[in-house]
């Protein structure tokens, strides 16, 4: 079983696509992204971008998501370390990061300057090899 962290642009997508996930692969995410995931879906029917409809399929599709959340003290723990080696000026990406680390066999994000910072740190997956 493959292990990829997924961050909340990666389950906007999928929940866009609705898109399957291979049951060989096992979703990972910081307990922060369902909170990301609610705001960015607020902010993208506030800016006309998705109807209420839209966002609501979306967030069902999220929530029904097997998805594995992880917000222990070694994770923050971690993450602040993540923050500080990569010269973050916060830890939101670096929980991601810090769960890939400990936990993940891959990370996946659709940020490309995410994902070329963290390749430093962990292996970095596409949204292709979930499905």
């Amino acid at each position: 079983m493959t292990r990829y962290v997924i961050r909340p642009d990666v389950a906007i997508r999928l929940a866009r696509d609705e898109a399957v996930i291979r049951d060989e692969h096992e979703l990972l995410a910081p307990t922060l992204l369902r909170s990301q995931v609610l705001s960015q879906l607020y902010q993208a029917v506030r800016n006309g971008q998705l109807t209420s409809q839209d966002a609501e399929r979306a967030l069902g599709y999220v929530r029904g998501l097997r998805l594995r959340l992880l917000g222990d003290r070694v994770l923050q723990s971690v993450a602040w370390d993540v923050a500080d080696q990569l010269g973050w000026p916060d830890t939101y990406d670096a929980e991601y990061v810090a769960l890939t680390r400990l936990q993940g066999d891959a990370l996946v994000t659709l940020d490309e300057r995410l994902a070329q910072a963290a390749k430093r740190l962990v292996p970095v997956a596409s949204i292709a090899d979930l499905t």
